[in-house]
């Protein structure tokens, strides 16, 4: 039997276990109550937002089209105007002595003297002495020869008074005849005294000229380029004692292209070009060249063209001539061979001609020019071209506005502005 402490005991547990239940269901039933009201506030926001959406679609106002401005390509022009242009042909060459000479004596001996100038870059004057040989061989040679002329006169003097004696004697025999013979008179005997008064004579200005050329000189005024001879060397006939140059002009040879010949005029005749004749028909160019830190120019003319035409560059060389190249005139220095210049040929003039520059030029021969603010294309007959423009002489009247600029897009015809419009415009246009 289970007494009644007892089954207080048990019953108070029965409670005691049941209390922790109640409070999980209480909790359970209170977060379920929760996330319903968390469930109901979304679905309302969702449906206000819905609705919004529908009004604002509804209710939207189309955008306000506004065509936009548009502005034609801006570009550099520049106006041309026809005139007569000569034509100028340029090109590079080497100046080059136009008389070289080799100085070589033509007798032997002994160097006595020597010019002072007669060193590389040393001027000698015209029939001035360069070097002086040993002449007291060729002075006893002359005396020698002076002899031989004296005898010989002597023995033709004797034969010609011979021949009168016997001229006498046979008048006074054969009067009235003459000699069937020659001999008879000593005729031949004379010739041969004159022949060898002849010869003698001959020796004589043999040794003279001899003697003579004892002393070098050069009939020209000379600069000299190298010497390889000095005081008491031995010298032969025949040998090269040095090398010079004539001061009188200088050459440049000018490679150009053959169709560049028809632009200017080269003498027929270079033996008859003459640049201090007025009348002469001469081709000026202008040869100008950078020595001792500034630009110099001279003066020359063109005499003749070369004998052949080059076989690798195909181009003919066109001879420039400048004559007085060491006359220190207005300061400029000497011309000196071997100097690199540039040379300008003055040409024909061309009439009304139009003077292209060669960048405002496309596909070699086109030209963009302006009309009524339209581009128009135009194709161009080109007499010949340099280096910096293109001549025609056709396809244009009158002042043409060409351009200058390039273009992304080019078509005949478009729009193109020539000068800056006003900023509120271009404001406008952004």
């Amino acid at each position: 039997m289970i007494s009644d402490d007892e089954m207080k005991n048990e019953n108070e547990k029965i409670v005691d276990n049941q209390k922790p239940l109640a409070g999980q269901y209480a909790s359970e039933a209170h977060a379920s109550g929760t996330g319903r009201k968390q469930l109901l506030v979304s679905l309302v926001i969702l449906l206000v937002g819905v609705v919004l959406t529908v009004m604002l679609v509804k209710f939207k106002k189309p955008p306000q089209m506004t065509e936009s401005k548009k502005f034609a390509p801006l570009v550099k022009t520049q106006i041309l105007k026809p005139r007569d242009v000569t034509m100028v042909i340029s090109g590079f060459g080497t100046v080059s002595p136009k008389v070289q000479v080799e100085i070589v004596p033509q007798v032997s001996g002994k160097v006595v003297w020597v010019n002072p100038e007669f060193k590389a870059g040393g001027f000698i004057k015209k029939d001035k002495p360069i070097i002086e040989i040993d002449p007291r061989d060729y002075q006893l040679a002359v005396q020698q020869a002076q002899a031989v002329v004296a005898e010989a006169k002597v023995r033709l003097d004797l034969e010609k008074a011979e021949a009168l004696v016997a001229r006498k004697e046979w008048d006074q025999i054969n009067p009235g005849k003459e000699p069937t013979s020659t001999l008879v008179l000593r005729e031949p005997q004379i010739k041969r005294a004159q022949a060898q008064l002849a010869s003698a004579d001959a020796q004589l200005e043999t040794a003279k000229l001899s003697l003579e050329r004892t002393k070098i000189t050069l009939p020209i005024e000379a600069r000299i380029i190298s010497e390889t001879v000095d005081l008491g060397q031995y010298v032969s006939i025949g040998q090269s004692i040095g090398n010079a140059y004539g001061l009188e002009a200088v050459e440049i040879e000018l490679p150009l292209e053959d169709h560049e010949l028809k632009w200017f005029d080269v003498p027929e005749n270079s033996n008859g070009f003459d640049a201090n004749d007025p009348t002469a028909k001469t081709t000026v160019a202008y040869v100008k060249a950078d020595f001792a830190g500034a630009q110099h120019t001279w003066k020359g003319y063109v005499t003749r063209t070369a004998a052949e035409i080059d076989k690798k560059s195909r181009l003919v060389s066109v001879i420039i001539e400048v004559t007085k190249p060491f006359d220190n005139i207005d300061n400029k220095p000497d011309l000196l061979p071997g100097m690199f210049v540039e040379i300008f040929i003055e040409g024909k003039v061309l009439k009304n001609v139009f003077a292209v520059p060669r960048n405002a030029l496309h596909e070699r021969d086109k030209l963009w020019i302006i009309e009524n603010e339209k581009l128009r294309i135009i194709k161009l007959d080109i007499v010949r071209f340099d280096d910096d423009y293109a001549y025609t002489t056709s396809s244009l009247n009158g002042n043409v506005t060409i351009v200058v600029s390039s273009l992304d897009i080019a078509a005949d015809g478009m729009k193109i502005r020539t000068k800056i419009e006003p900023k509120d415009s271009d404001t406008a246009g952004e």
